[in-house]
């Protein structure tokens, strides 16, 4: 199976060499573009993660010839496996059954190697600005700082990886609050996704009002959705309950997963939904 075969395929139907198949391709610098850059999109998913999957990434990542696009897209790839095994550990006794997809000491290695992919200026800005994207799926101590120069900078991608880095990072309410009124639409929907990630009840009336608006663009929409339920759960449930009429299957599915998120289903419901 190839790699567009691969990207077409649900990542639980993959053949067994699935991830030599991706490694091949990924370290592969005469493979065209297009399909190195699918297979790091491929590589970052947890069923193809593992010890050399993460070299063939840090491997890209540090590679100045390769395109800074490709580099980029291999700092983004490895934050999935940063923030599962950030969250689970590695002490966990049951482990030995289902051990986590990266070894402890690689782990460390990759949050090094992201660390110093940003400090490196000579790095292209977009390998920089993805390192940070990556990295903060796993918080470290160095982020602070790094989101706070990068949102102070004026320049509007740097603001937009700062944040979307605040989703992870505490201590940017005061800047989330003020993205909200960004006219950039990337930023405006990453400060929604950050509000909900951090609670902020007094995000409430900005956030809701983009649920109540028709005229909302549906990506935003879709954000929105998913905070409301974290930052006022009470007041969001009647929302997403009409919600879960939406002849869009889309807007219905994400007012469904908010809810389920939110514990708003008692276990009766979860048996009526399973008849």
């Amino acid at each position: 199976m190839d790699i567009k075969a691969l990207l077409d395929t649900p990542p639980w139907e993959w053949p067994e060499d699935a991830g030599t198949t991706i490694r091949r391709v990924l370290l592969d610098e005469k493979a065209k573009e297009s399909e190195r850059l699918g297979a790091v999109e491929l590589a970052g998913n947890i069923v193809a993660m593992s010890d050399e999957m993460a070299a063939a990434l840090l491997s890209v990542l540090r590679d100045k010839k390769a395109p800074e696009r490709l580099r980029g897209l291999a700092a983004i790839s490895m934050g999935p496996v940063l923030e599962q095994t950030d969250l689970e550990g590695f002490d966990d006794p049951l482990m030995d059954l289902d051990p986590p997809p990266i070894s402890e000491p690689v782990f460390l290695t990759i949050r090094k190697a992201l660390h110093e992919a940003y400090l490196d200026t000579s790095n292209p800005k977009e390998v920089r600005r993805r390192a940070v994207e990556g990295s903060v799926r796993a918080p470290d101590e160095w982020h602070p700082a790094a989101i706070r120069e990068a949102y102070a900078s004026g320049d509007q991608e740097w603001v937009l990886t700062a944040v979307f880095a605040m989703r992870y990072v505490r201590g940017f309410n005061a800047q989330i609050l003020e993205s909200l009124n960004s006219k950039d639409p990337e930023i405006h929907m990453e400060a929604v996704e950050a509000a909900g990630s951090s609670e902020i009840k007094a995000a409430w009336a900005h956030v809701s009002a983009l649920v109540k608006n028709n005229n909302t663009p549906k990506p935003l929409l879709l954000a929105a959705i998913g905070a409301i339920g974290l930052i006022r759960p009470e007041e969001a449930k009647p929302l997403l309950v009409e919600l879960l009429d939406s002849e869009d299957e889309e807007i219905s599915d994400a007012a469904d997963e908010a809810l389920s998120m939110m514990g708003a289903y008692s276990e009766d419901d979860e048996d009526d939904e399973e008849d």
